[in-house]
Order: C-alpha cells, then structure tokens, then sequence
C-alpha cells in the first residue's frame, strides 16, 4: 500500500495527530489517543489500533497487554484533515487502562466530577500488580 494517503493529513508539529475510537455498534465515545504516521499505517494493515505513545515514546498495540484490542470497522478523517475518527469493536468491553468500558467516565455536575461508570475489571488484573 502506497504512503501518500498519509499525506492528506494534516499532522502536527510533533508529527502526530489525534484519534477518537468510538464504538461501531453503541456510537460511544471509547478513548482519544495520538497516532504518528507509522502507527496509522500499522493500524490500516493490521485491522487493529495502534497508536503512539507520548510518554513513552513508542508504537502501542491497545491491547497488547490487556487483551482488550480494537478492530477497526471504520477509518474516518475530519473535515479539516486533522482528526481521526476510529469506529472500533472493542474487544473484552474495556478501552480504558482503569477497567473501566470508557475513559470519559467522569462528568460535571452540580460543581464537581461525579464518576458515573463502574470499572468491569482490576486494572492489576489486566495489567499486573
């Protein structure tokens, strides 16, 4: 597969842009990660997320540890060129590292963040403790 597709986007500085994966059947807002341009081309060649971590400087296969993976059913890029937009099965039901099936699991009411989803699994579970 040739590279210049990746040329459409409009990266940053840093060389990277932001993806949203969002659950393909339920339309819900799973997580937002960065991805360069060898993470994109990972993720169209494998099926799978691949993102880039920031603090740790590396390609990261979700899932890879956890065995929560995403399988991509849909690549979408925004009007502007700069947004991902990842329709995803997400596999075990859990995107974020907390156990928990999203990672906006905190909403703002009355004054303060009210955590409103309950965490499925022990991230030591997932990850080790």
């Amino acid at each position: 597969m040739a590279d210049n597709w990746l040329d459409r986007i409009k990266w940053t500085a840093d060389g990277l842009v932001p993806a949203i994966a969002q659950d393909a059947g339920t339309g819900r807002v799973l997580m937002m990660a960065w991805m360069n341009r060898e993470s994109l081309r990972r993720t169209a060649e494998c099926g799978e997320a691949v993102y880039w971590s920031r603090s740790r400087k590396e390609l990261w296969h979700k899932g890879e540890t956890s065995g929560h993976t995403q399988k991509i059913k849909s690549i979408r890029l925004d009007c502007d060129h700069d947004v991902l937009l990842l329709e995803i099965e997400q596999i075990g039901g859990i995107a974020c590292h907390t156990g928990r099936q999203s990672c906006f699991f905190e909403e703002w009411r009355d004054g303060e963040w009210v955590v409103t989803d309950p965490v499925l699994k022990d991230p030591r579970e997932m990850y080790g403790g």
